[in-house]
């Protein structure tokens, strides 16, 4: 069977102590996992022992799927290994964990997998590398959060499917790493602030981002940063602003609050949801709205709306 690996991994600013307590615990996992948001009524079965080897958690539900991991090894500090069953909806067996590295008062988590799919299923690799990579990355973020702060500042809600008003955006174009792109955007931000100063175009409007391509293969987005105009606004010819624009249609409407640094959590669960409810999306480009400003919102509070149109 075709055997493939992940690992991803985070530097966390916490004694390796406290980070091993976090991942070594099942019962801490429904804290932090990454799939879990979006289905939290789940069910979730964690053995009487929980940190020990021999410890199990089992989940089952209708858009998370079925099942089982089981502590196979454990060395405190170091290294946790488990074997992992998926049930539904799709059978395999893997082997994942964590290994732990003390770096001063500081932590480098590995999070890793060894998998394997039936040898029909050979063309699924790359996609299946890409989606556990994201997920982990995402886990890892929130490990990192609840080890620093003691909480994750992460809400996902699923609003539904509504219908959206005709938006038009004047920003900048780029590509991007799937795991820097807040980075990404954090330096596109004030040469696009300049840009609309030089231009003097007005800054009514909420910020967007739209995500026009996804490349699974060198796991990169191309996006668009820029703010919502009306359609009355002339763009000047000498402008480096590129014009989106995107009709009214009905779209999956999710909303996330907290920090940016989470809002892939927001965009797995869309996905998901649409997966799950067998919606037909419009694959030519997704949005997120900013509905405040980081400038004078705490970070638990920043709010962002999703949007992925429907054919």
């Amino acid at each position: 069977m075709p055997v493939w690996n992940v690992q991803k991994s985070i530097e966390i600013d916490a004694p390796v102590s406290n980070v091993y307590q976090i991942v070594s615990d099942y019962r801490t996992w429904t804290t932090w996992s990454p799939w879990l948001i979006a289905e939290p009524q789940a069910n979730v079965d964690i053995s009487t022992t929980s940190n020990q080897v021999g410890s199990t958690y089992h989940w089952s539900g209708s858009v998370v799927g079925e099942g089982r991991l089981e502590h196979l090894r454990l060395e405190k500090d170091r290294l946790v290994e488990d074997r992992l069953d998926f049930i539904r909806p799709m059978k395999s067996e893997s082997k994942t964990g964590f290994k732990l590295e003390a770096i001063a008062n500081r932590t480098k988590l590995v999070w890793w997998i060894d998998g394997n799919l039936p040898w029909y299923l050979f063309f699924l690799t790359p996609m299946i590398k890409t989606m556990v990579g994201m997920d982990y990355q995402r886990g890892l973020t929130m490990i990192a959060a609840l080890a620093e702060t003691g909480r994750i500042p992460s809400k996902t809600e699923v609003l539904g499917v509504e219908s959206i008003s005709p938006l038009r955006v004047a920003g900048f174009q780029d590509q991007s790493s799937v795991y820097a792109i807040n980075e990404s955007m954090e330096q596109m931000l004030p040469k696009l602030q300049n840009e609309y100063r030089e231009q003097g175009m007005p800054k009514e409007g909420s910020m967007v981002a739209v995500y026009t391509k996804f490349n699974m293969k060198k796991e990169t987005f191309d996006y668009i940063l820029g703010n919502a105009i009306p359609e009355s606004l002339l763009i000047p010819t000498q402008s480096k602003l590129k014009e989106w624009k995107h009709p009214a249609c009905r779209a999956l409407h999710v909303r996330h609050t907290g920090s940016y640094k989470h809002l892939g959590n927001a965009w797995s669960v869309a996905n998901r949801i649409a997966s799950h409810q067998k919606l037909k999306l419009n694959r030519s480009a997704c949005f997120e709205i900013y509905t405040n400003s980081p400038v004078d919102t705490p970070e638990e509070s920043l709010q962002t709306d999703l949007y992925l149109p429907l054919r």
